[in-house]
C-alpha cells in the first residue's frame, strides 16, 4: 500500500519517496492486522470510507511500529481521531504507534 501511495504523483517526487522506502522492511497484512483494522472502523475511530487509513493504522499496531508517519491529517494525524485510535488499539491490546508527521521526528536540528 504505501509503494503504491507512493509512486503516485509527480515523477521525481515519486522517485525520491520510492527510494526512501528501499531496504525498510514490508510488514505483512494478516489476520490480525485485518480484525483490528475491522474494529478501528467498526468502534468509530476512524470513518467507514477510511479503510486503507485503517489498515495503515492496524499494521503499524500489529507489528509493534513505534512511529506511525504520515501526511494524512483527515483521518490518522487527527486530534480528533488519535485519542480513538489509541483507545481500540489498547482495548484490544495493540500497543498503538505514536502517530505524527515526518517533521515531528526531525529531533536534533536546530534553528541555531
Amino acid at each position: 500500500m504505501v509503494e503504491r501511495k507512493a509512486g503516485k504523483g509527480n515523477p521525481d517526487a515519486a522517485e525520491r519517496r520510492l527510494s526512501a522506502l528501499r531496504g525498510l522492511p514490508r510488514l505483512a497484512v494478516n489476520e490480525q492486522v485485518e480484525q483490528l483494522a475491522e474494529q478501528l472502523i467498526s468502534r468509530r475511530a476512524l470513518p467507514e470510507t477510511a479503510v486503507e487509513d485503517a489498515l495503515h493504522i492496524a499494521i503499524a499496531a500489529v507489528h509493534r511500529v513505534d512511529y506511525l508517519l504520515t501526511w494524512n491529517c483527515r483521518h490518522i494525524d487527527n486530534a480528533e481521531t488519535k485519542p480513538a485510535i489509541r483507545a481500540v488499539c489498547i482495548a484490544l491490546e495493540y500497543p498503538c504507534p505514536e502517530i505524527c508527521a515526518p517533521e515531528e521526528l526531525m529531533g536534533g536540528l536546530s534553528d541555531e
